[in-house]
Parts: structure tokens; C-alpha cells; sequence
């Protein structure tokens, strides 16, 4: 092993390596990074991505339709109070 900190490796020329250009990847990383560690029963019951998304999806809709409810229950109750 090359203890030489800040040396490459003889067997290697930096005039092969090609230009290097800094953030090449940057953006694609940063658009398809949104990765989220899974408990192990959530991972169990929910194998696939289109599994998880799915499920979530449909707790959205349900989140939406009691909110929905929830608004027609109150605007009910101030009009007859």
C-alpha cells in the first residue's frame, strides 16, 4: 500500500484519466435520491416500491376524504348553531 498521502499510484497517469468535470452527476443524483429506510415489518408487508407506494397513496385519499368531512361537519354544525 502507497503511504504517500497525496500521490496516486505509479501504475497510473493522471494524463489517462481524462478530464475530470466536477458535478457531473450532481443533479441527477439529487432528482432521484429520495430514499427512505423502511421498518422491517413495514418492509415485510410492504415487499415493492409499488407496494409502499400504493399503500401510501391510498392513506393520502383517505387523509383527504376525512379532511373533506371533517370541514362539511364543522361548516354543518356553525350553520346551526
Amino acid at each position: 500500500m502507497n503511504t504517500d498521502k497525496d500521490e496516486m499510484r505509479a501504475e497510473y497517469r493522471r494524463e489517462e484519466l481524462g478530464k475530470g468535470v466536477r458535478g457531473k452527476y450532481a443533479a441527477r443524483y439529487a432528482k432521484g435520491t429520495n430514499l427512505v429506510l423502511l421498518d422491517d415489518k413495514v418492509a415485510k408487508a410492504f415487499p415493492t416500491a409499488a407496494a409502499v407506494n400504493s399503500a401510501l397513496l391510498a392513506l393520502l385519499a383517505l387523509t383527504e376524504q376525512t379532511a373533506q368531512i371533517t370541514k362539511q361537519a364543522t361548516t354543518h354544525k356553525q350553520r346551526t348553531a
